[in-house]
Parts: C-alpha cells; sequence; structure tokens
C-alpha cells in the first residue's frame, strides 16, 4: 500500500513477489518484533515516489512535454492540456535507463492526498488464500518427496533409550524410522548455532501415513536429564517472593516510602500470567533437499538469512551452497524468528537423495514451543488527598536460568515501563526464579502480558480513588509529550491519550449499559 500509494499505482495492477534472500542484495530480512510498518513508512514510501518521478520522466521525453504538465493516476501518466496518455506498462522500458534521483528531491505525498493508505483495501494475494493456492509450506510439493514427523519426549530433554523401530517400518506407507540423537537443548529461540532434541523420526509417502505410524510407537525415554518446571511451584514461589521487595533494583525515583506513609488510599494487587504457546495456525514445517554439495529449502520462517547461516553450520558447508525459497506463513508472532523446523527437516533430508517434507503435528507444536515466559507483579499504588496516583511499586517476579539472575528473553521489564517514565514517585524490584522452559517472544513481545497487569492494576487504582478509569489514566499520562524526544519506539503521551479517548467514546464509556 505505502509504495502503491506514493507510485499512483492502481490497486488492481499490484503483485508481491518475494525477493530472493541475499543479504549482500538487500540487507537484513527479517520480519518481527511488529516494527514492520513503523520501520519501512518512510523508505518504502520513498521507494514509490522515487519510481514515479522516473516513470513521468520517461512520459516527458516520449510525449515531448515538460515533467509538469503531468500528473499520475491508476498507473498512468496524463498530459491533460492534449489528452494524450501513457501507462507505466508503456513507460517502464525508458524510465529503467534514467538516473534515479536523489530521494531529497521528491515530495510524498500529503495526508489529504492519499487514496489507499487509511482506506479498507483487501490484501493482494487474499484471493489466492481463499481459493487455497500453493503459498504455504504445508502446500509444497514435489516429485518423489517424502514426508517426516519428528516425535519428541513427553518432557523437554528427555532422551530415547529404546524403541520399537522394526515394527514401525513394517508399518504401510512408512519408509524408515530412526532414532536423531539430541544435538544441544533448544531452550533459547535466539541462539547462534542450531540445536534438536533427542526423538524418533518417521519417514513416510504421505503425512498421514507418517502421523498414523507415530501414535504406534512403543518408546522408553531416559527423563533424568530432562526439564522439570512446576508451574504451581512457580506460583507458590512467586506469592512467597511477593511479600518482599526483589533483590535486583530496576527502577528507584523520588520519595515512593513518604507517598505511601502519605496516602489517603493504597491499592495492592497480585498478578499472574503463565507460560503461553504461540499456536501458529499452520504447524512448524519445513521441505528440504540435499543435494550436488548442498542443500535447497522451502521455509516460512521469519528469520531467512538467520536460517541459512545455521544450516550451513549444521551441514558443515559454505552459506553460498544453500539456497532458501521464503515461503508465506500461517502465522509467526515470533515463533518462527527460530529456526529449529528448518534445522530438523534438514538433518532428516540429509539422509536421502529426495525432498523431504518434515511437519510437526499440532501436540508437537503446542509442546515443543519457545514460549512467551510466564510472570508475576506485586502491585501497590498510593492515592493522595486529590484522588491522583502519586506512588507505584511493583516486585517484579520473573525467570532466569539457572545459575543467573538474567531474565529469559522477553522476561524482562523496562526499567521505564509505563507508568514509571511518566510519575515523579516510583520503586520496582526483580526477582528470578530458575526456569528451563524453552522460550522467545509472542505477539508484542512485553506488552501483551506485562499491559495486562499495569493496565488492570491502574483500574484497581482509580476504583480506590474513587475515580472514574478514563479520567484516571488521562491524568496519569499527564501534558502531550515526547518521553524520549527522538526515540520513535519511546511513549508519545498525547498520541497514547487520543488512542485511549477515542477507543472510550466507539465503546460508550460512561453511557448506560444496555440490560
Amino acid at each position: 500500500m505505502l509504495v502503491a500509494e506514493e507510485l499512483d499505482a492502481n490497486w488492481a495492477d499490484v503483485e508481491v513477489v518475494q525477493s530472493e534472500i541475499d543479504f549482500e542484495k538487500y540487507g537484513r530480512q527479517a520480519a518481527g518484533g511488529s516494527r514492520g510498518t513503523p520501520t519501512v513508512w518512510y523508505p518504502l514510501r520513498q521507494a514509490g515516489t522515487t519510481a514515479r518521478a522516473m516513470l513521468v520522466s520517461a512520459a516527458a521525453r516520449q510525449l515531448d512535454v515538460d515533467a509538469s504538465e503531468l500528473r499520475t493516476q491508476d498507473s498512468t501518466v496524463f498530459h491533460d492540456a492534449s489528452g494524450r496518455s501513457a501507462s507505466y506498462a508503456q513507460l517502464t522500458a525508458l524510465a529503467s535507463t534514467l538516473d534515479v534521483p536523489p530521494v531529497d528531491s521528491l515530495r510524498l505525498k500529503e495526508r489529504s492526498e492519499w487514496r489507499l493508505i487509511g482506506q479498507s483495501v483487501g490484501g493482494v494475494d487474499n484471493a489466492k488464500i481463499v481459493t487455497g493456492k500453493p503459498l504455504f509450506g504445508m502446500d509444497q510439493q514435489h516429485s518423489n518427496m517424502l514426508f517426516a514427523t519428528f516425535v519428541k519426549g513427553p518432557q523437554i530433554g528427555a532422551k530415547v533409550e529404546l524403541a520399537n523401530l522394526d515394527f514401525i517400518k513394517s508399518l504401510n506407507g512408512v519408509v524408515d524410522a530412526f532414532i536423531m540423537e539430541e544435538r544441544g537443548l533448544p531452550v533459547d529461540y535466539d541462539k547462534p548455532m542450531p540445536s534438536i532434541h533427542s526423538g524418533i523420526v518417521i519417514v513416510a509417502r504421505s503425512t498421514w501415513s507418517a502421523f498414523k505410524a507415530a501414535k504406534q510407537l512403543e518408546v522408553r525415554w531416559d527423563d533424568s536429564t530432562a526439564v522439570t518446571d512446576s508451574w504451581s511451584e512457580h506460583v507458590a514461589k512467586a506469592a512467597e517472593l511477593s511479600r518482599i521487595e526483589g533483590n535486583t533494583i530496576l527502577t528507584d525515583k523520588g520519595d515512593v516510602a513518604s507517598a505511601f506513609a502519605n496516602a489517603s488510599a493504597v491499592a495492592e494487587g497480585f498478578y499472574t500470567y503463565p507460560f503461553l504457546s504461540h499456536a501458529d495456525l499452520e504447524p512448524q514445517n519445513c521441505t528440504a533437499w540435499v543435494k550436488d554439495g548442498g542443500v535447497e529449502i522451502w521455509a516460512p520462517t521469519q528469520t531467512p538469512q538467520r536460517a541459512v547461516t545455521e544450516v550451513a553450520a549444521f551441514l558443515n558447508i559454505p552459506e553460498d551452497r544453500v539456497h532458501l525459497n521464503q515461503l508465506r506463513g500461517g502465522g509467526g508472532f515470533g515463533r518462527r524468528l527460530a529456526n529449529d523446523s528448518v534445522v530438523e527437516a534438514v538433518a532428516i533430508a540429509a539422509r536421502y537423495d529426495v525432498p523431504v517434507k518434515a511437519v510437526w503435528t499440532r501436540e508437537n507444536d503446542m509442546t515443543f514451543d519457545y514460549y512467551r515466559p510466564g510472570g508475576f507483579h506485586s502491585f501497590k499504588g498510593a492515592i493522595d488527598s486529590e484522588g491522583k496516583l502519586a506512588a507505584w511499586q511493583n516486585h517484579f517476579i520473573t525467570f532466569s536460568r539457572p545459575g543467573s539472575d538474567a531474565p529469559l528473553a522477553s522476561a524482562n521489564l523496562a526499567a521505564d515501563e509505563f507508568p514509571c517514565s511518566v510519575l515523579a514517585n516510583a520503586r520496582v524490584t526483580q526477582s528470578t526464579l530458575e526456569s528451563g522452559m524453552p522460550t522467545g517472544p509472542m505477539r508484542a513481545p512485553g506488552s501483551n502480558a506485562i499491559a495486562f497487569a499495569v493496565e488492570s492494576f491502574l483500574h484497581e487504582c482509580a476504583v480506590a480513588a474513587g475515580r472514574d478509569h478514563l479520567e484516571f489514566l488521562l491524568e496519569v499520562l499527564g501534558d502531550p509529550r515526547w518521553l524520549q524526544d527522538g526515540n520513535t519506539r519511546a511513549l508519545d503521551t498525547g498520541r497514547a491519550a487520543n488512542v485511549i479517548r477515542l477507543a472510550a467514546r466507539e465503546a460508550g464509556w460512561g453511557k448506560q449499559m444496555p440490560a
């Protein structure tokens, strides 16, 4: 939409083509952190207006008029004075020979000129998606292709001791079955070197044959080194810790003790959120073909360049011998930042001379995720005599690896996490509980859990103050301002307040609820 807007393209003419994966040509190619649109807001618009300028220059030459006399609309350049026009398709060959104009010499459209941005425009690939065109990893089909599934243990880190492999190999449609040895337990999604669980791989003529055979597996597992996390034990320990301060200070500003000593009211709350699976609609999958000293991969990964690096390291081959075809993903949410399914597929395919599509069962996908970490917040809020939030206190209890106090990936709390960033008096401390669970980001990594806890407790503070929550929350935000000048990731309190007002208005906040 951003390119088409500045290009003045007809939306019906737009086709999205996936580029090759090439760092030298394109720089970093990845999707994650919910930063896609803000990151490319200007670069893609500049690309569109640059292409438009080159097409207009080509039209000026072709029509023998001054470029200032031309206008563009719906993939066409018009010369209204003469009634002549030329389509972009007619101008592309000439335009591609012209010099690319400097970006700072071009003008981006004003908001009042937008025709696409801000409108309800259907996705370019919608028709292909709803008619089942082969866009996704699960759609991959190749001649002589085999299908594999990888059965892991009942606990993370369990190892295979013995299995009825001969019986599994005798089943209809099964080609092979073998034990995959553990190669470093996968626990952190962003580790540079690939890891693989111990388990049983079943290779068959169809996914159904592989899945059906997996249900008949009989495996003796060694769980002596398996992860033994217990959520109920974590909850009990966190409740015990919540009664004291944490051993690490994240934020300490103003005079919190005085604010609480002089408070007219004090609110307290203890919030819990669990480890969560990403639950992508499309289970993890990858197709790999190891051949001619290299490998070709078809994968719905969020980090294709990292996948190439990991596969090259795993096979001990140069990265230029790894060719990755980037596919559309049926949900990512940070789960496909990790390439465990890609490395697994390559490890399996390396045993055969044909393409192998490795598909996870839904059960495996839920059990062997890089989970969003759970956490706990023990809050206290001081309300002054005017009903305002005078101080904020939080003991944040999160998770770390055994022997470390450093929070797991996506399990940390920023020192200036709202509302600390807008209050004069705030104190936040932190404790960690040891965990062996594989963890990673999920759907706006911290916000979907932390905002739930913070905003819910702010509502409790409003109740303690006897105030309308909308009014109370807007008061906490204070005057419109950027909290960090020039930092587009920082909080713009004015914009936040406008979002809150709009949500309240559209929801009918303050009006009588229906019976």
